[in-house]
């Protein structure tokens, strides 16, 4: 399914996958989904529209995490389809990335002004991924991860120190 459009009837059945899943939860929501382009591959997510938005995401957002992987099951369950989406519940996650992205983007200047390595707090594999991905556009630094579980984060380097 990588690289290809996402049926139109494969979305209305996420859709709806996503709102019997949430509402059997015990919330009222609305699902809208949005395709957008990332990396070459079309991304497809579906905003979760509620008033109860802190239950949904959890605390650093892992009962939203856990809500996507729950969500990807019933609907693989239902279909062969093998399709990829991501869950989100009013913009929490598009809020987060773009504060990710703005952090890394402050850190490897940092690193640049100062010309020495800077240490990120730490984070989720996915926010990770989200700063590696950002930062590889930049030829003046390189990143890699380091630590072990909870306490992994990522390392930015001035690329004339490397």
């Amino acid at each position: 399914m990588e690289n290809e459009k996402i049926s139109e009837e494969a979305k209305e059945e996420i859709k709806k996958t996503v709102e019997e899943l949430v509402q059997k939860m015990g919330f009222e929501c609305q699902v809208e989904a949005n395709e957008t382009e990332t990396e070459d591959q079309p991304e497809l997510i579906f905003n979760i529209k509620t008033k109860e938005s802190n239950y949904l995401i959890g605390q650093y957002g892992v009962n939203l995490q856990a809500l996507q992987h729950i969500a990807r099951i019933i609907f693989r369950g239902k279909t062969q389809n093998k399709a990829n989406f991501t869950l989100d519940v009013n913009s929490y996650r598009q809020e987060k990335n773009a504060s990710v992205f703005a952090l890394a983007k402050n850190m490897a200047e940092q690193a640049i002004r100062e010309g020495r390595a800077v240490v990120m707090r730490p984070m989720s594999p996915y926010e990770r991924r989200l700063v590696h991905m950002e930062l590889s556009k930049n030829e003046q630094v390189k990143t890699e991860s380091t630590g072990e579980g909870e306490d992994r984060r990522v390392v930015i380097k001035p690329a004339n120190l490397v």
